[in-house]
């Protein structure tokens, strides 16, 4: 299918509209500046991909925001710094702080001329609400992990996403998954039958960041190394209809 096949793009938003790595790195920053040894970025992000993927599986139904001081005290606990509850809470609340991607902005608000666009990520409603101001668009559903109930790769959650988009009118054919996690979102896309849209913000860089290693790659229907990239394709592909 092209492009502009599609009624409804689903979009993961930390890692694809947000730019979770720099706000984890930064807010990380009271803890990593105390170690003794520094530690890489992608290092600290290897180490924060583990413990909250491993906090996912253990407490499903934990909101995002309390999941992250858990994993912050995971992280003290492996570095041997020693943190107040005051702390982990504090890391717990920086999701609001995380910056958008400057190209999703304007990017958004042009795809919501063309599409649908929903949320599907694994996160709480509070805190995405904070990240939504930042993006500046009005997404037409947003499915959060704590409605859910269950954490991404958990085909729970996209068999959520789907009965809800089926319900207002849109089948799984005219969907377009658009995330950068192949771990999250591309592996348990494609094991649904679903189109997917990989946004490599990572395609200069090595390794998997901030999120699993995914295992055998995902093939994607289409790659796009921005949401700018993913917005510039629509346009050209509109123009030669």
């Amino acid at each position: 299918m092209a492009l502009t096949d599609y009624d409804a793009l689903t979009f993961d938003c930390y890692g694809t509209l947000i730019d979770w790595e720099t706000g984890i790195t930064e807010a990380l920053r009271p803890l990593t500046s105390r170690l003794a040894a520094p530690l890489s970025q992608d290092e600290v992000l290897a180490a924060h991909a583990v413990h909250e993927s491993t906090q996912q599986l253990a407490t499903p139904t934990m909101p995002y925001r309390r999941l992250l001081a858990v994993v912050y005290r995971r992280l003290s606990e492996e570095w041997r710094l020693p943190v107040s509850q005051a702390e982990c809470e504090h890391y717990g609340a920086s999701i609001g702080d995380w910056p958008a991607f400057p190209d999703s902005p304007e990017a958004l608000a042009y795809l919501k001329r063309h599409y649908r666009l929903v949320i599907l990520s694994n996160v709480d409603d509070t805190s995405f609400a904070a990240s939504n101001e930042r993006l500046g668009v009005s997404f037409d559903a947003i499915c959060t992990a704590e409605a859910i109930g269950s954490y991404k790769p958990s085909l729970r959650n996209f068999d959520y996403l789907l009965a809800h988009l089926d319900r207002i009118g849109i089948r799984r054919n005219r969907i377009l998954h658009t995330a950068q996690s192949l771990f999250h979102d591309h592996v348990p896309a494609k094991e649904l039958g679903l189109a997917t849209c990989w946004i490599d913000r990572r395609r200069d860089k090595p390794g998997f960041g901030a999120t699993m290693d995914p295992g055998p790659l995902p093939e994607t229907d289409y790659r796009f190394g921005s949401m700018a990239e993913l917005a510039e394709a629509h346009r050209t592909a509109l123009a030669s209809a």
